[in-house]
């Protein structure tokens, strides 16, 4: 027996020679076959949702996804942490260059060991 394959919006439509219903898996694809099956002709289309609203023909603008405002790539996103500080600027020493220290006191040993 085969496994039962569960639908969550269910699509229902009345038409000159009856009726048809129609199971789709998402949003998208559901709001687009009813939108056919009233170009076809069918007089009363209703989409029932997961959460089992019932939406009429005049409503079926609400299954739309909202569309996101702010979509950045994932590179271009902030992430929540804080920023680190800057680090302090070090002075370039260049090895060749004299050194530009001023000239500090240093002990004087006395004179070299005589023998």
């Amino acid at each position: 027996m085969a496994k039962p394959v569960r639908v969550p919006y269910l699509i229902w439509a009345t038409g000159e020679y009856g009726s048809a219903n129609h199971g789709r898996s998402n949003a998208t694809v559901a709001l687009r076959l009813a939108r056919k099956l009233l170009r076809d002709g069918f007089m009363d289309v209703r989409v029932c949702t997961p959460r089992g609203r019932v939406l009429q023909s005049d409503e079926l603008d609400e299954l739309k996804p909202a569309k996101e405002i702010d979509a950045m790539a994932k590179g271009q996103q902030r992430g929540n942490r804080e920023t680190k500080k800057p680090k302090k600027e070090k002075a370039k020493v260049i090895a060749a260059a004299p050194s530009r220290k001023d000239v500090a006191w240093q002990p004087d040993f006395g004179p070299g060991k005589k023998k």
